[in-house]
């Protein structure tokens, strides 16, 4: 893993280095004449492509422009490549005003080595504090204290269960437990069902794996795991691997599950192919009306023993949040009126009536026109949560354990083999 001072030296380097980066920038034009001019506001956002928000956003912007004559909002868009795409238009001292991104891999050491900027007094001083949930606020905050971005999207990352599929093959109910998730695997692949659909080539499936593992881990043990990739010290995270390895060779995951990806596991649970997704709630806003009206929304089944004494799910507050740059603070001014917009009540209640997103805001709405989220929202203390690894992983070993779990979804490999190749992650960071 890279010491903070190299990191620095790459994203924070001084006039040589950025010279020799210039090259780099010529695919992407727009940094190479990023606009100083202070009635311009520079954004660079995932939201305007297909992500789940894109034409809210988009509309909004427009209302902002109408209700500012005097400042524009130029949209930078990139898709997963934007923390690379951002950090080489900082290494030019080219970089965009605000950053619209989630909280992980690259992006944990931006506010550190200086590539965003602490925006703690700045959520004092427009008063929004209060607009954000407590538990947003704490995920965001790093170690030290410094608040790394104004915390905005959210999600529950449930499980979503198709009834209709379950009773054609002869289960009664959602299971609960290992056993009861096993048996219903039998029946359904009697019917030529695939059981849990899972991009078991991608962070889908990298995040189901992390939440079996902490089948027998508390939050502060998972935490442990996670920050120090040691997946065999202690007995619960054995135990876990070893409820994994159980529930894969019993035939629980669809078929060839380490080839497949987010887009083959969303596909083949809203076409009623599969039964059973693990799915974020930007996935459970995508479901069609037809599969939605027979899908329950419940947790992970658990097995005898567990930590937790309800099936579990993954929560995130870190999805989106409004990053700060070093230029971003010579137009303080303006990134202040589009924030404060930004965090309008109204302007909030339209992300979530209108594209069914979670938020890491107060807020009253609710998704009532997408169902799933709704009930996902609804889900309160009727399931158990288990801890989201991406704050805890090393950025340097994030794409390694994606590796790692495409290894882990295939048919045989022991749990020793599972627990290594977690392990060798860490190591080839």
């Amino acid at each position: 893993m890279r010491s903070p001072l190299s990191r620095r030296g790459f994203l924070a380097a001084g006039s040589g280095l950025a010279a020799a980066a210039l090259p780099a920038l010529s695919g992407c034009s727009p940094f190479a004449s990023a606009d100083s001019d202070p009635g311009t506001l520079i954004v660079h956002t995932q939201l305007g492509t297909t992500a789940p928000g894109s034409p809210t956003y988009k509309a909004v912007v427009e209302q902002f422009h109408a209700e500012h004559p005097g400042l524009r909002v130029k949209n930078l868009v990139n898709g997963d490549d934007l923390p690379q795409v951002y950090e080489t238009s900082r290494l030019a001292r080219k970089e965009p005003d605000v950053v619209m991104v989630n909280l992980y891999d690259k992006t944990l050491a931006w506010t550190e080595v200086g590539a965003t900027v602490d925006v703690r007094g700045y959520l004092d001083d427009w008063g929004l504090r209060e607009r954000v949930l407590p538990a947003a606020l704490t995920e965001w905050t790093d170690g030290e204290g410094r608040l790394r971005a104004f915390p905005y999207f959210a999600t529950n990352w449930p499980v979503a269960y198709n009834t209709a599929l379950l009773e054609r093959a002869g289960v009664g109910a959602v299971p609960t437990t290992g056993d009861q998730l096993i048996g219903a695997a039998r029946k359904l692949r009697a019917k030529g069902i695939a059981p849990v659909t899972v991009g078991g080539n991608d962070w889908t499936g990298q995040k189901l794996l992390a939440q079996i593992i902490q089948t027998f881990l508390s939050p502060d043990e998972a935490r442990k795991v996670y920050a120090s990739g040691d997946f065999s010290g202690s007995r619960g995270v054995r135990e876990g691997i070893d409820y994994f390895v159980e529930l894969r060779d019993a035939g629980v995951f669809a078929d060839k599950a380490q080839g497949l990806t987010s887009d083959t596991m969303t596909t083949q649970y809203n076409t009623e192919a599969a039964a059973i997704q693990s799915a974020m709630s930007s996935a459970l806003a995508k479901v069609p009306a037809r599969t939605a009206g027979h899908t329950a929304i419940g947790g992970w089944p658990l097995a005898p023993g567990a930590a937790h004494d309800k099936p579990t799910i993954l929560r995130s507050y870190t999805l989106i949040g409004f990053w700060i740059s070093p230029n971003g603070v010579r137009k303080i001014a303006s990134v202040e009126k589009f924030l404060r917009f930004m965090y309008r009540p109204e302007v909030v209640s339209r992300f979530i009536t209108e594209s069914g997103r979670d938020m890491a805001l107060v807020t009253d709405t609710v998704s009532k026109d997408f169902p799933l989220v709704a009930e996902a929202q609804r889900l309160g203390d009727r399931v158990g949560q288990v801890l989201l690894p991406d704050l805890h992983v090393p950025p340097t070993a994030t794409q390694p354990l994606i590796t790692a779990t495409s290894t882990a979804f295939t048919r045989g490999t022991s749990a020793a083999a599972v627990r290594s190749a977690l392990e060798s992650a860490y190591r080839t960071g």
